[in-house]
């Protein structure tokens, strides 16, 4: 259960119309790659971050995310014990436009349990067996399936420079701290000016603006992990106050965090 770690070789192979990668670890960090089928992928435990070319998806709890064949993409969770459920789906021109445009979507309680009862099947599937047959009837239902797209944004830029995505590793390991763009300019030997430009050219924002945008990313991971009060989560991503984290997280997402852990809670207590 949960311990099958395939080549992208294998699930690329010809003539294997459905193959399944389900595992559990305590940190995800895949290399960059791109494969042949579409994939569906929907987490439990905790936020899973995937990287496109242009762009930093973040899929929360109990959503899924399609990424369609041919995008290059990476995968990164730092959250212990996640279970990660992977379909991958040989797709022609007949089929839904669903499975042709990456996005994130909620998985309603019926996709939820049809994805959990598949928990210890892995590999290739052969034809005219179970496994076959049911994921063939959960591709044929799955537009239909899902409640809707979520409800507030989950993209955002994310940088290309070597430089930049140091410093966003940097203030992920320091998401607590309120360090300033001079103080982050002097810990990367360039000058404040020369940061601010990097930011607007390289992501079209600027520092204030990336900073939180990834304490907003990683307060939807400790509010899933369910380990901490929602002080806590304020005072963990680097706010002084509840009421701060609280304004600033309806400015980004278009609810407060108490809706979005209710939301999440909803789901889990299923």
């Amino acid at each position: 259960m949960f311990d099958w770690k395939p080549t992208f070789e294998e699930v690329d192979q010809q003539g294997i119309e459905f193959y399944i990668n389900h595992f559990q670890i305590d940190k995800v960090e895949s290399i960059k790659h791109q494969h042949n089928k579409t994939q569906l992928l929907y987490a439990e435990g905790g936020i899973v971050h995937i990287f496109t070319q242009e762009q930093h998806w973040y899929l929360p709890a109990r959503c899924f995310m399609i990424i369609p064949a041919d995008i290059p993409h990476y995968i990164l969770s730092l959250n212990q014990n996640i279970q990660l459920f992977n379909y991958y789906f040989e797709i022609d021109e007949s089929d839904n436009e669903f499975f042709k445009k990456k996005n994130i979507y909620f998985a309603n309680d019926l996709l939820r349990e049809m994805i959990l009862y598949t928990r210890n099947w892995n590999g290739p599937l052969k034809k005219n067996t179970t496994p076959y047959f049911f994921l063939r009837a959960i591709k044929s239902v799955l537009p239909d399936l899902i409640d809707k797209e979520i409800p507030f944004p989950i993209q955002h830029p994310f940088p290309k420079d070597e430089k930049l995505i140091e410093i966003a590793r940097f203030l992920n390991r320091n998401i607590e701290k309120n360090f300033t763009l001079e103080e982050v300019a002097k810990e990367f030997g360039m000058s404040s000016r020369t940061l601010s430009r990097k930011f607007k050219t390289n992501i079209g924002m600027n520092y204030v603006r990336f900073l939180r945008s990834l304490r907003i990313t990683k307060s939807l991971e400790l509010i899933a992990e369910n380990k901490y009060n929602m002080y806590e989560i304020a005072m963990l991503v680097g706010y002084n106050s509840l009421s701060t984290f609280s304004n600033i997280f309806f400015k980004v997402l278009n609810m407060r965090p108490t809706e979005y852990q209710q939301m999440i809670q909803h789901r889990k207590d299923f």
